[in-house]
């Protein structure tokens, strides 16, 4: 059996911090996607949810500096959690994207 751990986002960009760790950039970006539909009333309802993504510089990767704050973006890879403890001793749980492709779209 084959396992399958892949996501696609197509939204705007939030937040963005880009660091060099080894001679390599890397971004960690938030993006925001939207997903509309009509609740029972009949009334239109937005619903967004924010996505932390993390994308080293490499192949299909966009250049990192184009990634800025309201771009919108597509971003293709893998679902990852990650754990840690804060400093008031609290674990904590953070879902990422590591990003495998991303892309700055032009909007219409």
């Amino acid at each position: 059996m084959e396992h399958i751990n892949r996501i696609e986002l197509q939204g705007h960009v939030g937040t963005v911090r880009t660091n060099v760790f080894e001679d390599r950039s890397v971004a960690n970006f938030s993006v925001a996607t939207e997903y509309f539909y009509k609740n029972k009333d009949g009334s239109g309802v937005s619903e967004t949810t924010w996505h932390n993504v993390v994308a080293w510089s490499g192949k299909d990767i966009a250049d990192l500096n184009s990634i800025v704050k309201g771009a919108p973006v597509y971003v293709c890879g893998r679902l990852r959690l990650n754990r840690y403890t804060n400093p008031e001793g609290v674990e904590k749980q953070v879902f990422e994207i590591i990003a495998s492709k991303v892309r700055i779209l032009n909007e219409v």
